[in-house]
């Protein structure tokens, strides 16, 4: 990777994916303020959501980074997951994995709250000691919802577009079909057919799925404990929380690391640093990430008070 001082602009990256760091990009108002940031969301206007633990847990900004509006006092500490999907009826709608609540929710882009999806009735699976802690939420082209129990169990939960179960796969393990904090999930269109993918985080790899829930293979290069996924064009996002974001091509194969800092993730107190660590050309906990249609890429932290930087696109 490089990087570089050009007339005053901050760029990063490498040949084909080069970007200028949009410094003091998303001022909150007087009186609004994050707590973790951790998921990011575009819409088809290019309007940026921002998840984050805080009362005002959704943020919303123009491109430019111009506050429009907040709200979502409800998953104030539970905020964690965030998928953004347009349904078939048309519409966009937003989709949350709330750890505090062990809930999945479905709203509007404006807050209204049309689904709520508890815990699976798995006795099997979970009682008072076994917990299940939502962490990701994805949704298949034919509406089907599929959900991540990435702090409880470490299962994948599947239901239709009303909420109703049909399955659970996975279980802690390393084997293929296993997980180990799947900490991420979405949906892959760039092949033949849609497929799950699902961020193993503490095994640091991918693992790929069918719509039912066979496993296919893994992605097992590139990686540092990847949290979720963001699909642009033939290219897929990953925030590395080890302090980078990671771009592979169709086939999963490395097109570079953004932001790389191979030193923040070992420093004493990570991730809630001194703020003189901070550098706006260099990641310490990459959490969310998203890509806007001109292919600008917003990346959300883990960082108790929140950091969300935006990246222009050069080439």
């Amino acid at each position: 990777m490089s990087e570089k001082l050009i007339a005053e602009k901050l760029i990063i990256g490498n040949a084909s994916h080069s970007y200028e760091v949009a410094q003091g990009w998303g001022k909150l108002p007087e009186g609004i303020a994050y707590g973790y940031t951790h998921g990011i969301v575009v819409d088809e206007n290019d309007n940026v959501y921002v998840h984050n633990t805080g009362k005002d847990s959704v943020i919303k900004f123009d491109k430019d980074g111009n506050f429009i509006t907040s709200w979502g006092p409800e998953f104030e500490g539970g905020a964690h997951g965030f998928y953004l999907h347009r349904d078939n009826d048309g519409i966009e709608y937003l989709y949350f994995a709330d750890t505090n609540r062990a809930l999945v929710v479905k709203t509007t882009l404006d807050g209204e709250t049309l689904l709520e999806i508890g815990g699976p009735d798995r006795p099997d699976l979970y009682d008072a000691e076994r917990r299940y802690v939502p962490t990701d939420v994805c949704v298949a082209p034919n509406g089907d919802i599929y959900v991540s129990d990435g702090y409880g169990q470490f299962y994948i939960h599947h239901y239709d577009a009303e909420g109703n179960y049909i399955r659970s796969w996975g279980g802690r393990g390393s084997e293929p079909g296993q997980v180990i904090e799947p900490h991420g999930i979405s949906i892959n269109l760039r092949g033949e057919e849609p497929e799950i993918y699902v961020a193993d985080r503490r095994n640091s790899r991918i693992q790929v799925f069918t719509l039912e829930g066979e496993h296919k293979r893994f992605v097992d290069h590139n990686l540092d404990l990847p949290c979720s996924f963001y699909f642009f064009g033939d290219e897929v996002y990953i925030p590395d929380l080890d302090s980078r974001i990671t771009v592979l091509d169709r086939d999963d194969r490395l097109i570079t690391h953004l932001g790389e800092d191979q030193q923040a993730y070992k420093q004493q107190g990570w991730p809630n640093l001194p703020k003189s660590y901070y550098r706006p050309d260099k990641f310490s906990s990459p959490h969310g990430v998203c890509v806007d249609s001109q292919g600008n890429v917003y990346v959300a932290e883990w960082i108790f008070d929140g950091r969300v930087t935006k990246l222009i696109r050069q080439q």
